[in-house]
């Protein structure tokens, strides 16, 4: 399975979370379509871009359980969630109500609208749901802490409370089986170059009917007018290169042939391979091809700095809520031997 990616033969890669890789088949499709812009940019751009990404489009609801007129593509999560969050115009005395396992970024973008942030553990989200919550943002698969967090509970307590439910589902397309109307969520953005090892730049953003109005996309251009709808604000936003968008059709049908269940078994390999080394799991359920494991000792940028350097081995290890965390992605292109260099790496590193 290695052969079929392009990565570091010399390197054990363990950040398929992090930012995907894409097989050879879907980077020769991705190439192809950047070729065809270069070789006819008007014809492409001009004449036929509506036509193919909505074919694109087309397949990508198909895969996510959507219909084609309520998704659109964006550059990644984190731009079709700045989106969302900051169409929200949210009042000083409404609360956004969230978990401390979201990413980051989104939080940092909750910052920058100064809202009112409540930060809960996961579990306790639903009991949060108040007079003053305007909406819950929670993620599907959580970034930091790689896991599975029970959404259609929340979507539907939200729901029941008349409170906007927003999903960050950046780990979720390639990963768990998803059905975004099932979810019960009212928007839901995901990622494709992540576990559907689409090219980078490939994501996109659902939203229920009736929310789809006041979402403003983040660049304004010819496709923002009166009669305009969802698909059509947030398709033509400027000149750029839509073939990430273009290719996610093919990463759809290789993925479908990876046979992933050597992943899942290998992410529970690792997980009790690295245990008897002091890397233990975080309650709750794990995420199938993605584990976060708690380092008691060290330095994480300097864990992380000697682990890629001394063995070439590359795996994220980040501080979050005062614990040092390593997150373990097995890819498609994951095996044994990769597993192996994984243990002994940290062994070493970590008792010298």
């Amino acid at each position: 399975m290695r052969e079929g990616f392009l990565l570091d033969p010399d390197v054990a890669y363990f950040n398929h979370g992090g930012y995907g890789a894409c097989p050879r088949e879907v980077f020769d499709e991705y190439q192809r379509w950047q070729r065809e812009l270069e070789r006819q940019p008007t014809e492409l751009l001009s004449r036929r871009f509506g036509e193919s990404l909505h074919a694109a489009r087309a397949a990508l609801a198909a895969f996510v359980g959507a219909s084609v007129d309520d998704v659109v593509f964006a550059p990644n999560a984190t731009s079709a969630l700045n989106a969302v969050i900051r169409s929200l115009r949210i009042r000083p005395e409404e609360e956004i109500l969230t978990t401390k396992h979201e990413y980051g970024a989104i939080l940092r973008t909750l910052g920058f609208i100064r809202a009112n942030v409540v930060l809960v553990e996961p579990e306790e989200l639903i009991a949060n749901i108040g007079i003053r919550t305007r909406a819950v943002v929670v993620s599907h698969i959580t970034s930091p802490t790689a896991l599975v967090l029970p959404v259609e509970d929340v979507c539907a307590a939200a729901r029941r409370a008349g409170v906007l439910s927003i999903v960050d589902g950046a780990h979720v397309p390639g990963h768990i089986p998803l059905d975004v109307e099932a979810v019960g969520a009212d928007v839901y953005a995901g990622n494709c170059h992540k576990w559907l090892s689409a090219p980078k730049g490939s994501g996109f953003l659902w939203a229920r009917p009736e929310h789809q109005d006041w979402i403003e996309p983040l660049v304004i251009s010819w496709g923002y007018h009166e009669d305009a709808g969802f698909a059509e604000r947030h398709g033509w936003q400027g000149t750029r290169d839509p073939s990430a968008y273009l290719t996610v059709p093919k990463a759809i049908e290789v993925h479908g042939t990876l046979g992933l269940e050597k992943a899942a078994r290998l992410a529970d390999e690792a997980e009790r391979r690295l245990s008897p080394l002091g890397l233990k799991p975080l309650r709750g359920v794990r995420a199938p091809f993605m584990r976060a494991l708690v380092v008691r000792r060290g330095n994480a940028l300097e864990l992380a700095r000697r682990l890629y350097d001394e063995h070439r081995v590359e795996v994220p290890v980040f501080d979050w809520e005062d614990t040092t965390l390593m997150r373990v992605s097995i890819g498609p292109y994951s095996d044994e031997a990769d597993l192996e260099r994984l243990v002994d790496a940290v062994r070493d590193t970590l008792t010298r």
